[in-house]
């Protein structure tokens, strides 16, 4: 959206309108997803894209990951695998060909689930700052997309996972 367009699309409170089709922003809803995820990284998130645009990029993030190899004990396991248990002490102790099935597993229920979820009207918008969805600014990084929190519920979440992930961690390595 341009500068002009971004100034033509404020309401009378300032905020500016984002569309749901814009490709610049990642858009979720707070939610839950229908199955329990151990290993895939994007189903311990209550993050549950909410358009067309978020879901590919969340889709096209997972078989990236997953196309990194790593060795364990081993064993080359793809990257969702091999973040899962460098990030998970608990899932180090696991035989690492049950974890390799479980992630195959989860990764075509969470495909399923994304590739089924009801996304909002690409032709649609919402205002920035609103307590629905969470808007993330997706910026270029040299050659990496970094995802910004842009409004103030996303701001708020993202510092609240952060603390939820640090607690976590905290707990397991009790």
């Amino acid at each position: 959206m341009s500068n002009k367009e971004n100034k033509e699309n404020k309401d009378s409170n300032n905020s500016p309108m984002i569309s749901f089709n814009d490709i610049n922003y990642a858009i979720y809803k707070i939610g839950n997803w229908k199955n329990k995820y151990e290993i895939n990284l994007i189903g311990s998130s209550n993050e549950i894209p909410a358009t067309e645009s978020t879901k590919n990029h969340v889709l096209n993030n997972m078989k990236e990951i997953r196309k990194s190899m790593f060795e364990i004990n081993g064993k080359e396991v793809n990257g969702i695998v091999g973040l899962s248990i460098q990030l998970n002490p608990t899932l180090q102790v696991k035989d690492i060909n049950e974890l390799i099935a479980e992630e195959e597993k989860e990764y075509e229920n969470i495909v399923a689930e994304i590739n089924g979820l009801e996304l909002e009207d690409p032709n649609g918008s919402i205002e920035l700052e609103n307590d629905n969805f969470l808007i993330y600014k997706l910026e270029k990084d040299h050659h990496v997309t970094v995802a910004k929190p842009a409004n103030g519920l996303t701001m708020k979440h993202h510092a609240e996972e952060i603390q939820r992930l640090k607690d976590l961690n905290k707990d397991l390595n009790k």
